[in-house]
């Protein structure tokens, strides 16, 4: 690694504003053939200026040395749960250091607009965290609390399930016809303030409860504004996953809308070929995935009927309040898990305790259900009932599916074209998911180095392709013009540093970040400059 004042040359990066020139020195850039060519890349006004061998140095720019480097756009997580915690500089510096400077947030059809924050803060409390200033105002007003405030970009998008309960609380059955009236214009609304599209959780309450003629009427508003529907799909994934797509085909046919599903884990086989036949049929979608076989949610999800997963903890309370009840409940929840696709027989074994707020059961995060309920004396069903009331619900857990797959196993569904990046990333609580904080790194290191996936490949699926689905504007290209988020990546020391047992571990081998031609991370350490925003969907460039 080159030290510091090697690479750190002339100015400094609080010199180096939104005006100011930034020079990247001696490094490489990818070529439109893929090959690392060496260049420099100039930087003015916030925009690449001029990319090219041995370009000069203008007066007072803070120049960077990036010899053995490679320069590339800056990464685009398409799935994010880090628009209520960017503020953090923790969670800045674990995006940043995998060479992330924009996120998208609203995902699985919960976020704090619009409304005033308070469902978002309760129901997805483990999984978002509180945003700390955000009280209304619509997505116009979330928008604008990231103008100026943050290392990062943060794009969003409306989320359905808010949505829903903005209008109908979590009421079950169908939209009347002014219901879904007023939820139309609150997604119209969104949109016209500058959300990239809308999105859904189809295993969330109230997202559950919404019929695909529903979200056929709400995603007509969504494509005549050229948005982007993304679903988290209902049913489970894994074996169950073509079920999920096919309801998002129905949708695409209905209304038009493009279509982007949330975090596709499924058999390979059996998502490459649903993917190419619905794309065959005339429904063709994107869709994001990370790097890692095992998932991450809010355990009530999981394990409760939808009767007993609405935010809060009375209704749970009451049904396991006496022995017959409990008895009841617990029979829910075996029926439950044994027939999801990805958990089935060994469940307690597969779900981890990630974040437990109740202070009883606090030490129990990070064990398995089985191992919890072992360490404890009692049963993993009757344990979890325990920790969710005691909680208010807000457990999230790691959920490993039956059988893991490896980087060769995962490389073909990477290599579709319709493939983003998106983390999934949860920083709530000890003990998160190691994608938050490794997700990008681990592209690198298990893909783009051991040429799974060439260096081009993963430029365009962790930047490229989000910015031209979501609308983001010139961003994920290297050519001038083009806004200056960039990322100097050392190809040979790039590496995710979080594991399952040490999930908080930073990733190594990008430390220096540019995000609208601002140093935002010099030599692996943040430099406290702000010049993120709340981006704005863009018409295509």
């Amino acid at each position: 690694m080159t030290d510091s004042s090697a690479r750190l040359m002339t100015g400094s990066p609080g010199a180096a504003g939104a005006a100011g020139a930034v020079l990247l020195r001696g490094g490489s850039v990818l070529d439109a053939d893929g090959e690392q060519v060496r260049a420099d890349v100039l930087v003015e006004g916030g925009t690449v200026r001029a990319v090219g061998t041995d370009l000069p140095v203008p007066a007072g720019a803070h120049v960077v040395a990036c010899d053995g480097r490679l320069v590339m756009p800056g990464f685009v997580d398409a799935h994010s749960h880090g628009g209520s915690l960017v503020f953090d500089e923790q969670v800045q510096l674990a995006l940043l250091r995998q060479g992330v400077t924009t996120i998208v947030t609203g995902q699985d059809g919960v976020g704090p607009a619009p409304g005033d924050g308070s469902y978002a803060d309760t129901y997805f409390a483990a999984i978002d965290g509180p945003h700390p200033t955000y009280r209304g105002g619509g997505i116009d007003g979330l928008l604008a609390t990231y103008d100026g405030t943050t290392p990062l970009n943060v794009a969003t998008l409306v989320p359905a399930g808010t949505v829903r309960h903005q209008v109908m609380g979590d009421e079950s059955g169908p939209a009347t016809a002014d219901q879904l009236a007023a939820m139309r214009a609150l997604v119209r609304e969104g949109l016209a303030a500058g959300a990239v599209g809308l999105a859904t959780g189809l295993d969330y309450v109230p997202g559950l409860f919404a019929d695909t003629d529903e979200l056929a009427v709400l995603c007509a508003e969504v494509a005549a504004a050229d948005g982007l529907y993304v679903s988290h799909m209902r049913g489970g994934y894994e074996g169950n996953a073509r079920a999920g797509l096919d309801e998002i085909a129905d949708i695409v046919r209905a209304s038009g809308v493009r279509a982007h599903v949330s975090h596709l884990h499924a058999p390979v086989d059996l998502a490459v070929t649903a993917l190419d036949e619905l794309a065959a049929s005339g429904a063709p979608m994107s869709f994001d995935a990370y790097p890692y076989s095992r998932g991450c949610t809010i355990l009530s999800m999981l394990l409760l009927p939808a009767a007993l997963a609405r935010p809060g903890t009375d209704d749970l309370a009451l049904a396991i309040a006496d022995d017959a009840g409990r008895t009841q409940v617990r029979g829910a929840v075996l029926d439950r898990v044994l027939t999801r696709a990805d958990l089935g027989t060994g469940w307690a074994e597969q779900i981890t305790l990630s974040h437990v707020p109740a202070a009883e059961f606090h030490a129990l995060q990070g064990r398995t259900l089985a191992e919890a309920a072992d360490a404890t004396g009692t049963d993993p069903v009757d344990l979890a009932l325990d920790v969710l009331v005691d909680s208010d619900l807000q457990v999230t857990a790691v959920m490993r599916v039956p059988r893991p797959r490896t980087a060769d196993e995962l490389a073909p569904l990477f290599r579709l074209a319709g493939h983003t990046a998106g983390s999934d990333g949860i920083f709530v609580g000890t003990h998160p998911h190691p994608r938050a904080y490794g997700t990008f790194a681990r592209y690198l290191e298990d893909f783009a180095r051991t040429g799974r996936l060439s260096w081009l490949e993963v430029q365009q699926h962790l930047s490229t392709t989000a910015v031209e689905r979501l609308r983001l504007g010139r961003r994920g290209v290297l050519e001038p013009g083009a806004v200056a988020d960039l990322v100097v990546v050392d190809p040979e020391r790039v590496t995710a540093g979080s594991t399952y047992d040490q999930p908080m571990r930073p990733a190594e081998g990008i430390d220096d970040v540019l995000v609208a031609g601002v140093p935002v991370l010099v030599d692996g350490r943040l430099t406290h400059a702000t010049p993120g925003a709340g981006l704005r969907r863009h018409e295509r460039w």
